[in-house]
């Protein structure tokens, strides 16, 4: 009869092309995101920033690197964030081991470009850590969970999306100006929602 190996869990971290412990302090870096360029948002975007430095700098098994953050970008168009493909780039090169991110969805929203992102990682053994669905990409029922969620923030996306372009199609049906900020020579009224030639401009002209 074969006998039967217990292969105990190992605590720590595994490099997973030597099947060796990997030792020694976990460098961390951190990614923050907007999606708009409100002042609200402006002003989550220095909340996050500080948020990731108090929280690597009071690990002590953890060394502080950076913290990468796009603003006013959203997460569908990944090549439009430079500082996030500054960030895939260092992680590639070893500048860090752990990455830090609130959720999902502000990681990124398209599905194929999450996973496709955590497997280059996970090869360097890089590990992101998203915080809202408490998933370590390193660990084995990692990735499955994380192609369900990350194919719901995509939907979320896209939906929102949509509600938008039929928002704004409904406006243009009505007659309603969309995204007007003055046109020269005319007033607009609010009320009828109508322009009018505003002659004085006009006669300078």
């Amino acid at each position: 009869m074969a006998e039967v190996q217990i292969i105990e869990k190992v605590n720590g971290r595994i490099d997973r092309n030597k099947g060796t412990i990997i030792n020694g302090p976990i460098k961390v870096a951190a990614y923050a995101r907007v999606s708009t360029d409100k002042e609200d948002q402006k002003n989550s975007y220095e909340s996050q920033l500080k948020y990731y430095m108090e929280k690597m700098n009071a690990n002590p098994k953890w060394i502080a690197t950076q913290v990468y953050a796009d603003e006013a970008i959203s997460g569908t168009q990944d090549y439009k964030r430079s500082d996030f493909m500054r960030m895939i780039h260092d992680a590639l090169n070893g500048k860090f081991d752990l990455l830090l991110t609130k959720s999902i969805s502000r990681f990124a929203r398209n599905t194929v470009d999450t996973l496709s992102y955590v497997r280059k990682l996970k090869e360097k053994n890089v590990a992101i850590l998203f915080e809202e669905e408490n998933i370590n990409t390193l660990e084995i029922s990692g990735e499955l969970l994380l192609t369900i969620l990350s194919s719901v923030a995509q939907q979320e996306s896209e939906t929102i999306s949509s509600h938008v372009k039929l928002g704004l199609k409904m406006k243009m049906q009505r007659g309603e100006l969309v995204g007007f900020h003055g046109c020269y020579g005319y007033e607009y009224d609010k009320l009828t929602k109508t322009l009018t030639v505003n002659e004085e401009k006009r006669l300078n002209t």
